[in-house]
């Protein structure tokens, strides 16, 4: 896969859900997951995000985009957070830099 970015997602009773939330807000792209045993890789290229309606239509009207942080052990790619959506980016340069 050319430029993999996601999340890096603990093991948990929730993940598979997580995976699903994210699968529904990127219909274009092929997301890939490597289960590792204590952790799932969530990938794709270039760019990849998930959004908390989607999080809460798979685990609950009360689950709230913060608690996807607990489950979050790392991630590849620039992130992003506004209050209802998570992504990851593929980027070369950070913004603003001169270099």
């Amino acid at each position: 896969m050319d430029r993999p970015v996601g999340p890096v997602l603990r093991m948990c009773d929730e993940v598979e859900s997580v995976i699903s939330a994210i699968r529904d807000d990127n219909p274009e792209s092929d997301i890939e997951v490597i289960d590792r045993g204590s952790y799932v890789r969530v990938q794709a290229p270039g760019r990849v995000r998930v959004t908390e309606a989607s999080l809460q239509r798979h685990l609950g009207p009360s689950f709230e985009l913060r608690s996807l942080e607990t489950m979050l052990s790392s991630f590849a790619g620039r992130i992003s957070t506004t209050s209802d959506e998570i992504s990851w980016e593929w980027t070369t340069r950070r913004e603003g830099a001169t270099r």
